[in-house]
């Protein structure tokens, strides 16, 4: 099976208050089904809001952002039982009376690098999504991912596996 030196695709899905937003990522320059070109995610890095963002919450409020990476379009969140998922996680914070942040707990619930071989894809799109439970988003302006890749041919076990996965 060969396969290429590993790389790196970037992507970043804005915020939209408590409604969920979607960007695709397209791979038409990695994957092609007929050359049988597929891509294999390794790693995801995640990357909450801007760089220089301060994590806020109100007073008395939990917050929850989420991400979602998936091989088909959604119009929502949704569970990991659902084959399109590649990767999800997730931003929670609360605060006190006072606005005091009490807890933040930043989660990587599914990722390829809690798969034995990383996350095989045959599609030309993938999407990150993003939502929030909270109008502000805590002042988050987007979620920001960082896939280390690599390109390699299909091979008959490989097809077997990315049918029996996700389409």
């Amino acid at each position: 099976m060969a396969k290429s030196d590993s790389f790196f695709i970037r992507a970043s899905t804005s915020f939209n208050g408590t409604t969920y937003n979607q960007s695709p990522i397209d791979l038409g320059a990695y994957v092609d089904a007929l050359g049988k070109s597929v891509l294999r995610i390794h790693n995801i890095s995640v990357q909450w809001g801007e760089p220089v963002t301060e994590l806020t919450v109100g007073a008395n409020q939990e917050n929850r952002n989420a991400f979602q990476l998936t091989t088909q379009s959604q119009t929502s969140m949704v569970l990991a039982t659902d084959k399109s998922v590649i990767s999800t996680g997730s931003l929670a914070c609360s605060a006190d009376a006072t606005g005091c942040i009490l807890t933040t707990t930043d989660s990587l619930d599914i990722a390829p690098q809690h798969w034995t071989q990383g996350y095989l894809v045959g599609v030309e799109a993938i999407y990150l999504g993003v939502d929030s439970s909270v109008a502000t988003s805590m002042n988050m302006a987007s979620c920001q991912l960082v896939m280390e890749c690599t390109v390699e041919t299909l091979s008959s076990s490989a097809a077997m596996a990315l049918a029996l996965s996700q389409q």
